[in-house]
């Protein structure tokens, strides 16, 4: 019982005090988090037409763990800046995993959003290669991480060796 009541209280915004615990958890610090979540809150109006509170007020049958914006906000940062298991997330915020990943595509939903909204998405698809070349214009050099693209397993075994990373056993 002790344990369940610590997990449910080792994850929470109250419990961050300095910026390397903010920085830690969120990947941000407590000034920008809290620039960011006006505009969370709008993007979440904006989407579902009502705050997290209304939302759980009207549907009174369910329990809700995340009981506001900004507990949503923490939730997602904190998702993406410790890339846990979906089962240790539900764990660590007291909800099952199924939930853990509903929550999480909620949370990025509005931050992509919101985000798009104050023109900070980057941009990453383009129709055609002039939208690329429009959007680029005046940059003199792009780098593309391209190094773990996926192809399809070649047939032969000496293609596949010519292909293979090397990082899934000592086969060479």
């Amino acid at each position: 019982m002790v344990i369940m009541y610590l997990w449910r209280n080792i994850v929470n915004i109250s419990n961050l005090s300095t910026e390397r615990q903010w920085r830690s958890a969120t990947g941000m610090n407590k000034e920008k988090f809290y620039i960011l979540l006006p505009f969370f809150e709008s993007s979440y109006l904006d989407i579902y037409k009502k705050t997290i509170v209304t939302k759980q007020q009207q549907e009174k049958r369910i329990q809700f763990r995340i009981k506001s914006e900004e507990e949503l906000l923490f939730f997602t940062l904190f998702s993406l800046k410790n890339d846990l298991t979906y089962d240790v997330l539900g764990l660590v915020f007291n909800m099952t995993a199924s939930n853990a990943k509903r929550n999480q595509n909620i949370g990025l939903k509005v931050l992509k959003h919101a985000l798009g909204k104050q023109d900070y998405m980057p941009k990453r698809h383009f129709r055609n290669k002039k939208e690329f070349d429009t959007f680029f214009k005046g940059t003199e050099e792009i780098i593309i991480d391209a190094t773990e693209q996926a192809i399809q397993r070649p047939n032969e075994k000496k293609q596949q060796k010519q292909h293979f990373s090397g990082k899934k056993n000592g086969i060479r």
